[in-house]
């Protein structure tokens, strides 16, 4: 997803439009992650997000930090948002036991 979320509506107030746009990028994600996985048993649905007032001002963050990047933007004053999220597929960790010591035991 590549969109510019507009931050401000005559309409609505400030704190109900920033709710809708944190809404519609859960949503987004919840969507993508439900999405089947070819191994789903070593694999799993991982996000690069990027966040800025345009596209090319626009950093890269972590899923995690992403909505508390889009309150700082709000926090600037700005009245647009660029939010890109491309879903990627990621292996999962390996479980690194050594299974000598469970064996010893």
């Amino acid at each position: 997803m590549k969109k510019i979320f507009k931050l401000i509506d005559e309409k609505k107030h400030e704190d109900r439009v920033l709710e809708a746009v944190k809404h519609e990028i859960r949503k987004y994600v919840k969507r993508e992650k439900k999405k089947k996985l070819e191994d789903a048993q070593s694999t799993y649905w991982d996000f690069d997000c990027k966040i800025g007032v345009t596209p090319d001002t626009a950093k890269v963050v972590a899923y995690d930090a992403l909505i508390k990047e889009l309150d700082a933007v709000k926090a600037t004053g700005a009245t647009e948002c660029y939010v890109e999220i491309v879903a990627k597929v990621v292996q999962k960790p390996t479980n690194e036991i050594d299974h000598e010591e469970i064996s010893a035991e």
